[in-house]
């Protein structure tokens, strides 16, 4: 085993999920050549549930760092490398030169020529190849158009390549220029397979992109993500021309479809908003939705939401008419715990919860997710308030965990922030019901008889109908709307 077998240790994307298969790195917390010890945060990855800080299992000073910012990484796949003895002197050989895994091979161990160590499986359920599996670097095209050295002969254009590369990995960009720019050499292409993983080939498939046309931008002259919206992007607004004698006339269709680029902006969807997405479909596709409405007289709620401001126990905590909001569901699920329960399609059960787990829609600049209070219901106002607090700020931050946003019985969408009387939410997947909380305004309202401008609210409450029938939803909305109007059945109901 060679000097620099054992000092390099790698660090792979882990799972941070639940089965989760890539996520994407938004941010590095150090670069080659710093120290790092256990258990010290190295970057913060995002994935199709959250954005989660990685810390690396072991001391030592970086190595390299194997992806740029942005990039979206396979689980497995070795992200950075860390010498563990840096105290004996710089690294010799290939160690030094490059690095010791191809960035676009995953999760691999030892060499393709069957001289290193066998690699092992870093993850339950991921098999390891007994061939070897390290890929050759695709050949650049005609050597000869490089521009001779100092011997007379070509210049490697493989070892430009492969420097700029590495390069660009490390963040030296110094002198180094952009990959498809080295010696002059054009982005690598061949007769043969276009080299690209899985999920990049089901993207082209999916967008009638052939990858044959495509220029790689990756290492090794691999096809990533963003090379095939690149050559998405033209297509879509290529329009086929004329015979090639007619060349005249094609030329105002070619300035219309750039302009029309100029016009639009594709954003490609991937994490929380990809996984958002994908489950508010199969949420409205597969629950069956009711959704009905109250609109009623909150003017004593407010009163005293101005009232706990004031009040020394609850000094330091968000106050704010969410809170009673929160707190009048929880007594209404209290007043009809069927309503809270769950459907199991594989067994054709009613699942009942004796728990609330109460969610909260968060708008982030990340996309929307539904962290959720553990066993909200055994909560004082106080401790609620405080839960409350702490939710919204990590969801602002983007620091909510996978943990955080599973598990949910319930949620709350307060739609008032945005000056919105109501709407129709969507049920957060494997939920019994969602309340939209609207904006709070003044308006005319009966009240002793007299027309008085009161404050009033509208709320929203949808609902799966395969665990809650009308009667059931209606009387939790009215129970809702009823704490509301007169606050003092928080103590008269529970």
């Amino acid at each position: 085993m060679t000097e620099s077998a054992t000092r390099i240790r790698e660090f792979k994307m882990p799972d941070v999920g639940e089965g989760l298969t890539e996520a994407e790195i938004l941010k590095w917390y150090v670069q080659a050549g710093d120290t790092v010890t256990d258990g010290q945060v190295v970057c913060e990855v995002e994935t199709a549930k959250a954005a989660v800080e990685l810390p690396i299992p072991f001391n030592g000073s970086v190595h390299e760092l194997r992806f740029t910012e942005g990039t979206t990484v396979d689980v497995g796949t070795a992200i950075i490398a860390v010498d563990t003895d840096p105290s004996a002197g710089p690294l010799g050989g290939e160690a030094a030169a490059g690095p010791a895994v191809p960035a676009d091979e995953g999760a691999r161990e030892g060499s393709g020529d069957g001289g290193g160590d066998k690699r092992q499986p870093v993850l339950v359920g991921y098999g390891v190849a007994d061939s070897p599996t390290k890929r050759r670097p695709r050949k650049p095209q005609a050597a000869a158009d490089a521009p001779p050295n100092g011997n007379g002969a070509p210049e490697s254009v493989e070892e430009s390549v492969q420097a700029a590369v590495q390069g660009e990995l490390n963040g030296h960009r110094e002198g180094a220029g952009s990959v498809a720019g080295v010696a002059g050499v054009p982005a690598p292409a061949g007769p043969g397979r276009p080299l690209a993983k899985p999920p990049v080939r089901k993207l082209a498939k999916d967008l009638g992109i052939d990858l044959t046309t495509v220029v790689p931008t990756g290492p090794d002259g691999v096809i990533t993500r963003e090379d095939v919206h690149a050559a998405a992007a033209p297509a879509a607004s290529r329009v086929p021309g004329p015979a090639p004698a007619a060349v005249a006339p094609a030329q105002p269709e070619a300035a219309g479809a750039g302009e029309t680029a100029a016009r639009e902006t594709r954003i490609p969807v991937r994490g929380v908003r990809k996984a958002t997405a994908q489950a508010m479909v199969n949420s409205a596709f597969t629950a069956p939705h009711v959704t009905e409405f109250v609109t009623v007289d909150v003017t004593r709620t407010m009163k005293l939401v101005r009232e706990l401001k004031q009040d020394p126990d609850m000094q330091g905590l968000r106050v704010n008419p969410m809170l009673l909001v929160a707190k009048a569901f929880l007594v209404s699920l209290r007043r009809h715990p069927e309503a809270n329960a769950a459907w199991d399609e594989a067994n054709q059960e009613i699942v009942r919860k004796h728990y609330v787990n109460l969610g909260i829609a968060a708008a982030t600049p990340r996309g929307l997710i539904v962290p959720n209070i553990k066993d909200a219901q055994a909560m004082t106002l106080p401790e609620l308030a405080q839960a409350l607090g702490e939710l919204v700020s990590t969801a602002r931050e983007g620091r909510t965990s996978p943990a955080a946003m599973q598990g949910g019985t319930v949620t709350i969408t307060n739609v008032g922030v945005f000056g919105v009387d109501t709407g129709t939410p969507i049920l957060n997947p494997g939920e019994s019901a969602i309340l939209a909380f609207g904006q709070v305004r003044q308006q005319p309202w009966v009240h002793k008889g007299k027309v008085k401008p009161r404050d009033v609210t509208t709320l929203a409450l949808a609902f799966d109908h395969r665990l809650i029938d009308g009667e059931l939803g209606s009387k939790v909305l009215a129970d809702v709307a009823a704490v509301l109007e007169h606050p003092r059945r928080l103590m008269t109901w529970t």
